[in-house]
């Protein structure tokens, strides 16, 4: 039996457990991925240089959280992403995706291990379709596995100086015995108990960490960050700050309608797993793509945006898919999918609402990593 929703009836946004700390800070609030998140508390761009030049703190909640247990727990996360999971040792995590049958990508996300036990955290919008995914793959083989949506909270810290930051305020959350972020090595995870965790990643090309814990525990640590002078940070910074760095945007820079081969994400993909759209992914690696996954940098401040034309001798070679003022470079950047031949260093145009923005094509990073 199928029930339907009526059309006039409109889910409630989910709010995160920060909610309120948010909105006290002057948090200007906006729907994402059927969260109400905060994009900014008043500047993107004071955020973002926060963040590169000492630390901030985001909420991250939106993010989904999956705990895969069980002795089929390995079989099951190998046969679904498209990284070789037998490879990570227990402490550690990587970066993965989750491709259809065409090797279109579902969604990119981390896996982290625990133990006996995974940590797998997909984009807010994907979460449904990857837990489907882990799912289908257990009832498949009939697996001995548990696949639990969690409802942790993750508050990350990032920045040059999150590990004095986050040492600092751990106590406050998880008492005198908590585990060191000093210690953490990059894509180091350790568990926090009861399901929780302490990660060295982020998505912002600085050194940081994301702690994945219940929601009382991420007031208190967010209590703790803001009482040190943290700057909080929205998710208007967390885009620029990844998008300088060059990692791609599920739902923008990629997408099912693009494979890991045309988004030069061949390094998280190992073939002979046995993932799902392996043999797709094999036959587009074969084939070459003719497009593919590159920087531009714009002649001045005006930033492209996502589906402006890029040009080159008057015919279109590619289409932009992410843009922004970098406040890093204080130039216009973005990612575009350009034809095979444009290399770095290429001269285009992009038409940015009917204006020609002369720019250059270039491999990401846009700014150095310092993530190690």
């Amino acid at each position: 039996m199928t029930t339907d929703t009526p059309t006039d009836v409109q889910t409630p946004l989910r709010r995160s457990p920060l909610h309120d700390r948010h909105v006290a800070a002057g948090a200007r609030m906006a729907e994402f991925a059927g969260w109400e998140m905060p994009i900014d508390y008043g500047s993107v761009v004071a955020e973002h240089e926060a963040v590169r030049g000492s630390g901030g703190m985001f909420d991250l909640t939106h993010l989904g959280t999956v705990a895969v247990t069980g002795p089929g727990a390995e079989q099951v996360i190998q046969r679904s992403f498209t990284n070789d999971v037998t490879t990570l040792e227990p402490g550690r995590s990587h970066y993965t995706l989750c491709l259809d049958a065409d090797a279109g990508i579902i969604d990119d996300l981390l896996v982290y291990r625990l133990g006996d036990w995974f940590l797998v955290v997909p984009n807010a919008a994907n979460t449904a379709a990857v837990t489907a995914r882990l799912l289908d793959q257990s009832r498949t083989h009939d697996d001995d596995v548990t696949i639990t949506v969690a409802t942790l909270a993750c508050v990350a810290v990032q920045g040059p100086e999150a590990v004095a930051m986050l040492t600092a305020a751990m106590p406050a959350a998880f008492g005198e015995d908590a585990p060191a972020p000093g210690d953490l090595a990059y894509l180091d995870c350790v568990s926090l108990g009861e399901a929780q965790v302490l990660s060295r990643s982020g998505y912002t090309g600085e050194v940081g960490f994301e702690v994945f814990c219940t929601g009382e525990r991420a007031g208190l640590l967010w209590d703790a960050l803001a009482e040190a002078g943290v700057t909080p940070a929205g998710l208007g910074c967390r885009d620029t700050l990844r998008l300088e760095m060059g990692y791609p945007l599920h739902g923008n820079d990629i997408s099912t309608d693009r494979t890991p081969v045309e988004a030069r994400l061949n390094w998280a993909v190992k073939p002979g797993t046995g993932f799902v759209g392996e043999d797709a992914y094999v036959a587009a690696k074969d084939a070459g793509a003719t497009q593919r996954l590159m920087g531009l940098v714009a002649e001045g401040r005006r930033p492209p945006r996502a589906g402006d034309a890029v040009m080159r001798d008057g015919q279109q070679v590619g289409t932009m898919t992410s843009g922004s003022f970098s406040p890093v470079k204080k130039v216009g950047i973005g990612m575009a999918y350009v034809d095979i031949e444009l290399e770095p260093g290429t001269a285009v145009e992009v038409d940015v609402r009917g204006k020609p923005v002369a720019a250059e094509v270039v491999r990401p990073p846009f700014v150095e990593a310092r993530t190690k």
